[in-house]
């Protein structure tokens, strides 16, 4: 986790986005991009693009992994800790 994590934030870092990536424009990005997923499905799951709907996966992923990273939070301890309240709230079966 932390090899692609610092992939994204040099990638991000080297065109000089750091300036504008702030954690407003990155919860939006976020939306923008969930959008364009969700576009994919608009008429159906059998009219998806998949290459186009794993471009978009990445690019929601892209965009917070970069906010959690910004906002100083543990990518793999907040999925842990989520995964933990979710167990609770939805029990197995």
């Amino acid at each position: 986790m932390e090899k692609i994590i610092k992939e994204i934030i040099d990638f991000r870092d080297k065109r000089g986005w750091d300036n504008s990536d702030n954690p407003e424009n990155l919860a939006k990005s976020i939306i923008i991009e969930a959008a364009e997923l969700l576009e994919n499905y608009q008429w159906g799951p059998e009219q998806a693009d998949m290459i186009n709907v794993k471009e978009e996966i990445a690019d929601v992923l892209i965009y917070s992994i970069a906010l959690a990273y910004d906002l100083g939070f543990d990518v793999s301890e907040i999925i842990r800790e989520k995964l933990i309240k979710n167990a609770v709230k939805y029990p197995e079966k």
